[in-house]
């Protein structure tokens, strides 16, 4: 007699699944292998170092910061500090001296943000307006005045730091490195290798304090509190 009822139960499902989803899994591993290998052509007929020079090129062009995307074409590693990411493609429509401008300003500009985020909860100029040390808070106390002759000074130095070229095709017309203000007064990069060290250092650091100043002043929009009194408090998770 044959039996007609179903053998399958749940746990035979469930193993069925678990050993399909295994099968998917080494396959994508391996199909996501093979982009980085040569073709099988190249390895019966080609010679070791024809095989080796076509994996060579693929690695290569491959960005070093996301090894899944192609390095873009500007980005030849010939400025500090470039590690071939831009996933977004701002190489491919604007200047890469420009964008670099830009970086390195927007990094110089959060590491005295951040600097200044920190130590105004410690040290405040003695005005009603200066008095608060949530740095989210205390740019709303500043006069409107204030805060436009502020605005006015940056696009004042702004525009004669770069004889009033401001576009990506005009700016560096004259030879200038990106960045290159020719500020030294301690004369740091007196030498070559100095030099570029601290051109490096001052990406990285700059990088840093983006993201860094961002997590600050969104702290402060969160808690209602400076980054020192967020972590000496250490209550202010029990909130949420």
């Amino acid at each position: 007699t044959v039996s007609t009822q179903s053998t399958w139960g749940p746990t035979k499902l469930v193993i069925t699944i678990n050993t399909m989803l295994r099968t998917i899994l080494v396959a994508a591993c391996v199909a996501g292998a093979s982009a980085f290998s040569a073709s099988p052509v190249f390895l019966k007929t080609g010679t070791r170092a024809a095989t080796s020079g076509l994996s060579g090129m693929k690695m290569q062009d491959m960005s070093q910061s996301v090894p899944f995307l192609a390095r873009p074409a500007a980005l030849d590693g010939s400025m500090s500090g470039d590690v071939g990411f831009d996933p977004a493609g701002f190489t491919t429509k604007y200047d890469i001296k420009w964008l670099r401008e830009a970086e390195l300003k927007h990094g110089r500009v959060c590491m005295l943000a951040s600097l200044g985020c920190l130590v105004q909860e410690v040290i405040h100029l003695p005005f009603e307006a200066t008095s608060n040390p949530v740095a989210s808070e205390a740019f709303f106390q500043v006069p409107a005045g204030g805060l436009w002759q502020i605005f006015a000074g940056i696009g004042i130095i702004e525009h004669f730091s770069n004889n009033f070229k401001m576009s990506g095709s005009t700016m560096f017309s004259e030879g200038r490195a990106p960045g290159n203000l020719n500020f030294d007064p301690l004369n740091l990069g007196k030498n070559a290798g100095a030099r570029a060290r601290y051109e490096l250092a001052e990406v990285k650091n700059g990088r840093l304090a983006m993201l860094g100043f961002s997590g600050m002043i969104h702290g402060c929009f969160i808690t209602g509190k400076g980054p020192i009194a967020t972590l000496t408090s250490l209550d202010w998770h029990q909130s949420f």
